[in-house]
C-alpha cells in the first residue's frame, strides 16, 4: 500500500502539527481570554465525540500530521479526558501528543494523564503572586496550580515541562524575575507569550503588548542568556541560561512573526477546522462526518482547506480583521 501524500499547503508549507479544542468551557476566567461572567457555552451534542475525534487525528495522521496537541478551553473539564488521551496515543501515525492546561486539576488528573500516553505538557502560570494570579485569572487558584505542576514534575516521563505566561504591559514587567528564578530553581521552562489580540472583551491594544525582546532584555540583564538554535516551525525562541542552569523561552507572534514556516493547524471544539489562529474562515468536518463521509472524504476537505492557508496572520499590518471567536473558542 502506498503511503499517501503529505498534507501541503499553497505556499509549500507542509503541515504537521495540530491543536485540537476538546471543550470550550474553562474553570478560569483569565483577562486576555474570557470575560469575569464567562461566555454561553457549546451544547453538549455540538461538542465532537472522542469518537470523532480519534477519528479525524486518524485521518490527519496518516497524512503527515503527527504532533497533535489537545487544548480548551480547559481540557482537563471534559468529563473522562484521560479515556480521549490514551485513544489518540494508541494511534500509530501519532508521535507527539501534548497537552495545554491551565493546571488547576493537575493534581488530580496528573497520574493519569501521564499513563494514558500524553508526552509534554504546557500549564499556563501568569503570576507566581497569589493575589496577582487572582486578578489576572479571576479565580484563587495558584497553590492549587503550583501543587499540580508539583505532582507532574515528579514522573520523568512528563518532562520537558513547559510553563507559559502572556506577556501584558503594566502586570508582566514584575513578574519577569521572579519567573526568571523560577525557571532556574525549577525543573521547567518558563515561557513568555506575547498577548493577541484574541481576548472577549475586545481590550487588546499594541500598546498593552510587553514584548519578547523587552522581557529577554531585563533577564538578560540579571541573568545572562545564550539563544539556542531553532527549530523550523518552531513557535518559541529559547535560550540558555549562560552558567547551565535551565532555559527560558519567548513566544512573539505580534513583534516576530514565525509565520514563514507555520506548520500548525486547529480543530476547534465543535470540528470547525482552522487553518491559522486568527483565519475569518473555517471548514466544517463535524456535519459531514456524522453526515457519514468515508475517511477519502474527510481527506479531501482537509486538504482543500489547507491548500488555502493564510501565507500569515497580519496582526501588525493595515486592515487586519481580528477573528469572531476568542482564544477559548478557538483553541489555546
Amino acid at each position: 500500500m502506498s503511503r499517501p501524500e503529505p498534507l501541503v499547503d499553497g505556499h509549500g508549507r507542509r503541515i504537521a502539527d495540530v491543536r485540537i479544542s476538546v471543550t470550550d468551557r474553562c474553570n478560569f476566567r483569565c483577562q486576555y481570554c474570557m470575560p469575569a461572567d464567562g461566555l454561553p457555552w457549546l451544547e453538549r451534542d455540538q461538542v465532537l465525540s472522542f469518537e470523532e475525534i480519534a477519528r479525524l487525528v486518524g485521518v490527519l495522521a496518516r497524512i503527515g500530521v503527527h504532533d497533535v496537541r489537545l487544548t480548551g478551553g480547559e481540557p482537563l473539564v471534559r468529563r473522562d479526558f484521560p479515556r480521549l488521551a490514551a485513544m489518540l496515543a494508541a494511534i500509530d501515525e501519532v508521535r507527539d501528543l501534548s497537552l495545554t492546561t491551565n493546571g488547576y486539576l493537575l493534581e488530580r488528573d496528573a497520574g493519569a494523564l501521564v499513563a494514558a500516553g500524553i508526552d509534554r505538557f504546557n500549564v499556563s502560570v501568569d503570576s507566581l503572586q497569589r493575589d496577582r494570579f487572582f486578578e489576572m485569572t479571576r479565580r484563587d487558584a495558584l497553590p492549587q496550580v503550583l501543587r499540580g505542576l508539583e505532582v507532574l514534575a515528579g514522573f520523568p516521563e512528563a518532562h520537558p515541562i513547559k510553563v507559559n505566561a502572556v506577556g501584558l504591559r503594566g502586570f508582566t514587567e514584575d513578574e519577569v524575575l521572579p519567573f526568571a528564578r523560577f525557571a532556574r530553581e525549577h525543573p521547567y521552562e518558563v515561557r513568555f507569550i506575547e498577548f493577541m489580540p484574541l481576548d472577549a472583551d475586545r481590550a487588546w491594544d499594541l500598546a498593552k503588548v510587553l514584548t519578547g525582546e523587552e522581557i529577554r532584555a531585563a533577564i538578560h540583564a540579571v541573568h545572562p542568556l545564550e539563544p539556542a538554535p531553532r527549530e523550523p516551525g518552531a513557535t518559541a525562541r529559547v535560550y540558555h541560561f549562560a552558567d547551565g542552569r535551565g532555559k527560558i523561552g519567548f513566544i512573539n507572534p505580534v513583534s516576530d512573526p514565525f509565520c514563514a514556516d507555520c506548520d500548525r493547524i486547529r480543530l476547534t471544539a465543535e470540528g470547525k477546522l482552522r487553518t491559522c489562529l486568527f483565519s475569518l474562515h473555517e471548514t466544517d468536518l463535524r456535519a459531514p462526518l456524522r453526515a457519514g463521509a468515508d475517511d477519502a472524504e474527510l481527506e479531501r476537505l482537509i486538504r482543500t482547506a489547507v491548500w488555502r492557508k493564510e501565507l500569515k496572520h497580519r496582526v501588525n499590518e493595515p486592515g487586519f480583521r481580528r477573528p469572531a471567536r476568542t482564544m477559548s473558542q478557538i483553541g489555546g
